[in-house]
Parts: C-alpha cells; sequence; structure tokens
C-alpha cells in the first residue's frame, strides 16, 4: 500500500511549466483508504493543476484547512462550486471563521477566507472546528492545540483579529497539520505554522508513539534571522527527520540551507509528488 502527496499549489515552479504556480499552498493526499485535501491556494489555479497532473478532485472526501488565511483557504470556494460532491467533509481549527487582517501602522488589511458558514450550510457541506487531536481517516490526523516551549518562536504583531471587543493580537489558535501514518515513520504536513514549527513538532512528537519520518510545507522561517533558522535547521537533524521538504513561508535561506548536499532533502515545488509506503 502506498501514500501519493501531490503539491497542486506552491510559491515555486517545479519542472512541469505548465502549471501555474502562486503565493499559496495546497496538497493532494491519496492513500488506500481516503483521497484529501490540505489546503486549497489562494485561487481556483489549483483545480487547473491537479487536472494536468490528472488528479481526480471528485474522489476527495476531506478537506482540512491549515488556517484561515487566504492562501490557503482561497480556493475552498471554488473546490466546492466547480468540482462539486456533496460528501465532502471539511475540517479546520477552532477559530477559523475569525477575521483576520495584518496590521500596518494606521492601516488594516483582510488576509482572512472568502467564505463563512452560510457558504457551506448553502451547499450541505459538513464541517468541523476541531481542538486536540482528530483522526480525519485509517492512518490520517489532525492535529492542533500546540505547545509553547520555544519562546524564539514568536508571532509577528501585524497579525491580528477582528473581535467584537476591539482588535486583538492573532495567536492562531485555529492553526492545524496533518498527520499520515506511513512505514517509515510519521508523514507531517503544516501550512504556515505560525505557532512555531518546532512548538508544532513537539506536540506531534507528545501525541503519537512513532518518530517523524517526514516533514513538507511552511515553515514560517522567512521572517527568522539567520541564527534562529540554523538552529531550527539542526533540530530537525536531531530529531531523524529523514525527508525534508520545505517549501511556500520558509525563507530562501532555511530552503537553501535544508537542501545543500542532500539527496533527500528537497525544495517541495509545485507538481512535486512524495510517494511512500503507508
Amino acid at each position: 500500500m502506498s501514500i501519493t502527496i501531490t503539491t497542486l499549489m506552491d510559491n515555486t515552479q517545479g519542472e512541469h511549466t505548465g502549471l501555474t504556480a502562486e503565493h499559496g499552498l495546497s496538497y493532494l493526499v491519496e492513500t488506500e483508504d481516503t483521497s484529501l485535501l490540505f489546503d486549497t491556494g489562494r485561487s481556483s489555479a489549483f483545480l487547473q493543476n491537479a487536472q494536468l497532473l490528472c488528479k481526480d478532485l471528485s474522489k476527495v472526501e476531506h478537506v482540512v484547512l491549515s488556517h484561515g488565511h487566504y492562501d490557503h483557504s482561497g480556493g475552498f470556494r471554488s473546490f466546492i462550486e466547480q468540482v462539486g460532491n456533496p460528501n465532502v467533509s471539511l475540517s479546520v481549527g477552532k477559530g477559523f471563521f475569525a477575521p483576520k487582517y495584518a496590521r500596518f501602522n494606521a492601516s488594516y488589511q483582510y488576509l482572512g477566507n472568502d467564505f463563512d458558514e452560510s457558504f457551506l450550510q448553502k451547499y450541505g457541506i459538513r464541517y468541523e472546528e476541531v481542538g486536540g487531536t482528530r483522526q480525519i481517516a485509517n492512518g490520517v490526523w489532525m492535529v492542533t492545540s500546540f505547545s509553547h516551549a520555544h519562546p524564539e518562536e514568536t508571532i509577528h504583531p501585524r497579525f491580528v483579529l477582528k473581535s467584537p471587543e476591539g482588535w486583538i493580537a492573532d495567536t492562531f489558535s485555529d492553526e492545524v497539520l496533518l498527520v499520515i501514518e506511513s512505514a517509515g515513520g510519521l508523514v507531517v504536513l503544516v501550512g504556515c505554522s505560525h505557532p512555531g514549527i518546532l512548538n508544532m513538532l513537539d506536540t506531534v512528537r507528545k501525541q503519537f508513539d512513532k518518530p517523524i519520518y517526514a516533514l513538507l510545507g511552511g515553515t514560517h522561517l522567512v521572517e527568522a534571522d539567520s541564527g534562529r533558522t540554523k538552529r531550527t535547521l539542526k533540530a530537525f537533524e536531531e530529531q531523524g527527520i529523514a525527508i525534508l521538504g520545505i517549501s511556500h513561508c520558509s525563507g530562501r535561506e532555511a530552503i537553501a540551507l535544508a537542501t545543500e548536499g542532500s539527496s533527500v532533502h528537497y525544495h517541495n515545488t509545485l507538481g512535486s509528488s512524495l510517494i511512500l509506503e503507508q
């Protein structure tokens, strides 16, 4: 039995130049038991990419959105309207629908979703806001509620939420990751890792009695200094992560250092597929 994880959207073009790259992230996860989407990019472009990669999204049973930012949830509306699978379910973290903004001095820029609960109800989409750890399918888990043992992993103060009480800091309590059990160990998919990638991996290791074998996605080291970036990559090595495919918001330095001289670490570009035994 095999697991195939295909990158339907990422910032960086891969060798298939017919695909459309954009600032965003989307993975299609196919196992013997299920087909699911982890994030949907910022637009409908991932749908056309899936078609060019011969991936049938009408078979998708579950969608997990890592957090409520447009570049991870922006294609969900198009997926529902164009693919139209009435049996698909949506899982998000608690607080996913809170309006998310970035603050720049006196101005605010909306970064949130382009759909709400009423859209889901209109199309009869089953959905849940999850806290903690939840099994989505056989061998596939959604994890949230992360520990905060690494004080250097801070969230930029520009990220704020609009609440009835006014503007408050966005702690990204809605952020989730995906864990897939494979023969080699756990495969972890992350969206942007706003709560801190080491905090998130700590939580995975506490929840599962298996080693982390592979890590794919955005580690949000784009805003980290060189010292923190190198310490984080060193931690990946010490934790025994064998396959590292970081991308999206990981930053040029982290991607360059992670892939330097390694045959198993790679820049996870658009169109890449990781194929493993389950």
